[in-house]
C-alpha cells in the first residue's frame, strides 16, 4: 500500500541573485565600452633593420621626452612652444614628403600620460611622420 506523504508548498523562487548579476554584467559593459574610446592612440615605433635612405635635404628630427623637459634636436623646449617650433621645421610644399619625427622617450620616472601629452601636440601638426623608439 502506497504511502502517500502531505504536498509541502513550494517556496517561492528568488530573484534577488538574478538581478544582482543582470546589475553587475551592464555595470561591466558599460565601464568596458567608455575606456575602448579613449584607450586608442596608435603609435609606430622604430625597428631595426636597414636604414632608409634620408635626402641630406631633409634630415629627421630627434625630440627627447623626459619627465620634466622636451628637447628637440639637442635645444629645450616647452610643450607650449613646441608647435611653433615643429612649424618653423615642417615642409614648405604641402605634398611633399612627410619629415621623420623620432621621439626617444628618456628616463625612469617618465609616466605614459606625459607621452600620451605629447603624441596628442605631434598630431595636431601636419607634415611629420612620427616614430617612437622602444
Amino acid at each position: 500500500m502506497p504511502v502517500r506523504s502531505p504536498a509541502r508548498p513550494r517556496r517561492a523562487v528568488s530573484v534577488t541573485s538574478l538581478i544582482d548579476v543582470i546589475f553587475l554584467l551592464l555595470l561591466f559593459f558599460m565601464l568596458s565600452s567608455t575606456f575602448t574610446r579613449f584607450a586608442e592612440i596608435r603609435l609606430d615605433t622604430g625597428t631595426g633593420g636597414p636604414a632608409a635612405p634620408v635626402a641630406a635635404a631633409t634630415p629627421p628630427l630627434f625630440l627627447q621626452l623626459g619627465a620634466d623637459t622636451i628637447r628637440l634636436n639637442a635645444q629645450e623646449v616647452s610643450l607650449d612652444d613646441l608647435p611653433d617650433r615643429l612649424a618653423d621645421e615642417a615642409p614648405d610644399d604641402p605634398d611633399s614628403e612627410s619629415r621623420t619625427l623620432i621621439v626617444s622617450p628618456t628616463g625612469d620616472d617618465l609616466t605614459s600620460q606625459r607621452l600620451i601629452d605629447l603624441l596628442v601636440v605631434l598630431r595636431q601638426q601636419p607634415g611629420f611622420d612620427i616614430r617612437v623608439l622602444e
